[in-house]
């Protein structure tokens, strides 16, 4: 018997038409198989995103926007402390360093203490005598590996595009660097002139590197910046510096006239602004100063207004020649005007009251005077006045700027010190001290002066530095023959004539060729200052003398490894580190 529902043989199962039914499934099944696979594309379309370099971390941004098959550069990757002494340093901030494997194939023999010698690949019959081509990527390899060979005690982290030099056989190349043992967290440039030769057997070979800066067609040139109102902050506390760079903080030259200004009425209404006017801190100690600095940039950042800043600065009596405080310094001269502007929201006084001036009876602009430092950056919070100035008085210590910051307000403001670094034109005379020594020496920090003259306070002091002391301390410390930069206060540097015995020494008055009358320090100088020259001062010294004591291999201190007295005075040592 047949069932409800089974086909009969009179249906569709019989056998003339078991081809079309075979046909009519098979496409049943492609049509099935196409709508599933347009439905899977459908939705892999829909959802898939895919990888756009434009958000990737900077470096490899750089190398999306740069790279090609040959690519030659590798990506970026008793002194009051600024900025970059409080960020630590670490090699993977920096990416992986270039060697000379990087570059040059196994063939090529690299012979330390020799001349570096690359055969071209070309016939050069006739080319003897014609001018070097630095462009040339053979002369750009020579380079490069005569630099690593060369300087052994740093590491390279990228080179730039050799130029022609002073003459036919001379071509230029800059290079980022840091030292091996380098315990600051920053990077160094430096440009260099290499004399380049070709013999007769068409091999090019090195002949001499010249010294600290000597390239100067290789130095990369100021940009010329509109100045505009606001900055894209792009410095941060992991931010590095590059010493070397090039500085763009002159008002005075029309290739850097990079000072921040207002550029229209609309972004001057717009903006608002925190001014402190008058006070104590004025002449006082250059760390006084940046503390109660670091109060008003500090409350600024808070307030999310622009701190008004007055350049000039009077140096205290204690750094100057003359024994007596100094009016119409520059901020410029000791610190890096041009980082603290690309951090932080910062407006050159004398621009602002010429704008004040220009705008406020048509803009109706209004003002806040605060008078009392007790007032705290919180009650200010809501203030939508355009400008909030605090005045202070005549009566010491009250009239401090720091004040603002104590108290209450001890725990909300916080003093931005990532903001601060030293002069980059300082920080040029310190790497230059430290590549004339190859960046290879030790270092000892030694205190004398009045607190060595003050036996009631440091009664040991005077002993513990004498030369033949010294000489006992150091002899567990440093080896003998090495170059050792002595950072001290002791005017007569003949004092340490004995220590020459056992090594090689070194003091900041040995190197002033790169402060005098021919220096570029001193062109740059009297170029920012109206070309007025700047006096190298006490404070100058102090911060380059410390500076390089601070990228010695070995770092022996006064209070640390040379007396038992206390760094601040007797019955000092509980309450502060030696």
């Amino acid at each position: 018997m047949l069932g409800r529902g089974f086909p009969t043989r009179s249906g569709g199962f019989r056998p003339e038409n078991l081809g079309q039914n075979a046909l009519a499934i098979i496409g049943n099944l492609f049509f099935t198989f196409f709508v599933i696979a347009v439905l899977v594309f459908t939705i892999i379309a829909a959802t898939y995103e895919p990888e756009d370099p434009l958000f990737h971390p900077s470096t490899k941004l750089t190398n999306f926007l740069t790279s090609t098959s040959n690519a030659t550069f590798v990506s970026d990757n008793n002194f009051v402390k600024t900025g970059e002494d409080f960020i630590t340093a670490n090699e993977t901030a920096f990416g992986s360093s270039i060697t000379v494997s990087d570059f040059i194939s196994n063939d090529t023999v690299i012979e330390p203490d020799e001349l570096v010698e690359v055969k071209e690949a070309r016939n050069c019959s006739g080319e003897i005598g014609k001018p070097i081509d630095c462009t040339d990527p053979e002369v750009f390899h020579l380079m490069m590996s005569a630099a690593i060979e060369r300087f052994k005690d740093i590491h390279f982290y990228r080179f730039g595009k050799p130029v022609r030099g002073i003459n036919d056989s001379s071509c230029h190349m800059a290079w980022r660097f840091r030292p091996k043992d380098g315990k600051a967290a920053a990077l160094y440039k430096d440009y260099r002139s290499f004399v380049i030769s070709r013999s007769p057997d068409c091999t090019l070979s090195v002949v001499r590197i010249g010294d600290y800066h000597s390239g100067g067609n290789a130095r990369k040139r100021k940009k010329h910046q509109r100045p505009g109102f606001e900055k894209t902050p792009m410095g941060g506390p992991n931010s590095i510096q590059v010493v070397g760079e090039s500085v763009n903080d002159s008002d005075s030259d029309s290739d850097s006239d990079s000072l921040p200004v207002v550029e229209s009425e609309k972004s001057f209404d717009q903006g608002r602004y925190l001014l402190y006017n008058g006070g104590g801190d004025r002449c006082k100690s250059m760390d006084h100063y940046l503390w109660s600095f670091m109060c008003a940039l500090g409350e600024a950042q808070f307030l999310n207004r622009t701190l008004v800043m007055d350049l000039s600065l009077c140096l205290s009596a204690i750094y100057t020649k003359s024994g007596r405080d100094e009016e119409g310094k520059d901020f410029r001269f000791y610190f890096d005007f041009e980082h603290l502007k690309e951090s932080a929201s910062v407006l050159d006084q004398g621009q602002f009251w010429s704008d004040w001036n220009k705008w406020h009876e048509k803009d109706g602009l209004s003002i806040s005077l605060v008078e009392d430092f007790r007032v705290t950056p919180m009650k200010m919070a809501g203030v939508k006045d355009t400008l909030i100035m605090r005045k202070f008085g005549s009566v010491e210590p009250d009239n401090y700027w720091y004040r603002v910051c104590e108290g209450e307000a001890e725990s909300v403001i916080q003093r931005p010190w990532h903001m601060i670094w030293k002069s980059q034109r300082l920080m040029d005379i310190v790497s230059a001290i430290a590549a004339k020594m190859n960046w290879d020496f030790d270092s000892v920090h030694v205190v004398r002066g009045e607190k060595a003259r003050n036996q009631q306070q440091w009664p040991n002091l005077a002993a513990d530095t004498s030369p033949e002391a010294l000489i006992s301390s150091l002899q567990d410390k440093v080896d003998d023959g090495r170059d050792l930069y002595i950072a001290t206060d002791e005017p007569d540097t003949s004092f340490f004539d004995p220590l020459k015995d056992k090594y090689s020494t070194h003091f900041l008055d040995e190197y002033n060729g790169l402060w005098d009358e021919k220096s570029e320090w001193y062109s740059e100088m009297k170029k920012l200052n109206n070309g007025v020259a700047v006096e190298f001062d006490g404070y100058m010294r102090a911060s380059v003398d410390t500076e390089v004591f601070l990228r010695g291999k070995k770092q022996i201190e006064t209070f640390n490894d040379l007396t038992t007295d206390c760094k601040d005075g007797i019955n000092t040592c509980s309450s502060s580190a030696n």
